[in-house]
């Protein structure tokens, strides 16, 4: 809105930004450069979270194809079950299964180390929005930063260099980004037309329905 008011604008130069950079262990505030951190050790790496779109799983599986199996455990874990669904269709848990990973039901997972949990003490490189003490496992040491890096953690054990990220990048990525980066909408995809539709009050099922127990027994 033209007239809105901001209590505080913060203006980022991304010409200045000429490596990736990622959250280290343990407070997302905890920021550094990749060169910072490169040859960190990882065991676990967790592609998922309601940060992700379909996009970064695309890319991550471009990263894994043709390559040996991951050196990590790798955790995939796609947000919605339409994301699920279109990267079945297209191939993309074909590449996770052969790569190495565990696929995961769609949700928060490990983000909130609800669905499951990293091995105590591991170091783990994320795709999650926050790392604090205990949230993933037990003692776990966690990074967090993009799909595309996180792929590459899995395939190397441990944290990239930026020229080897770099490299990875303009070999498997960057060819294919026009078409990786496509995203979806619920309205286009058989099945989830109505997934984010407003349902008006008199189409709600009534309770007694749902329930299967005979009208006006809930008063």
């Amino acid at each position: 809105d033209p007239d809105a008011e901001y209590a505080e604008i913060i203006e980022i130069d991304l010409n200045e930004i000429t490596e990736p950079i990622v959250a280290a262990p343990n407070d997302p505030d905890n920021v550094k450069l990749l060169s910072e951190v490169a040859s960190d050790r990882i065991d676990e790496v967790f592609i998922g979270s309601c940060m992700t779109n379909i996009g970064h799983y695309r890319a991550a599986a471009k990263v894994l194809q043709g390559e040996p199996p991951v050196s990590t455990r790798l955790w995939i874990c796609p947000p919605t079950r339409m994301d699920e669904k279109q990267l079945k269709e297209e191939g993309v848990y074909g590449i996770f299964g052969i790569a190495g990973a565990r696929t995961e039901m769609p949700g928060c997972s490990l983000c909130m180390g609800n669905q499951a949990r990293v091995a105590d003490q591991a170091t783990v490189f994320s795709t999650s929005t926050r790392n604090f003490n205990n949230r993933m496992g037990k003692g776990a040491q966690v990074y967090l930063g993009s799909a595309e890096l996180a792929a590459a953690c899995a395939l190397l054990g441990r944290i990239p260099s930026p020229e080897e990220y770099q490299s990875i990048v303009a070999e498997k990525i960057n060819p294919f980004a026009s078409d990786l980066y496509q995203y979806l909408n619920f309205d286009q995809i058989a099945g989830f037309e109505d997934e984010g539709r407003v349902i008006p009050i008199e189409e709600m099922p009534k309770i007694e329905d749902i329930l299967g127990i005979p009208a006006g027994t809930l008063k």
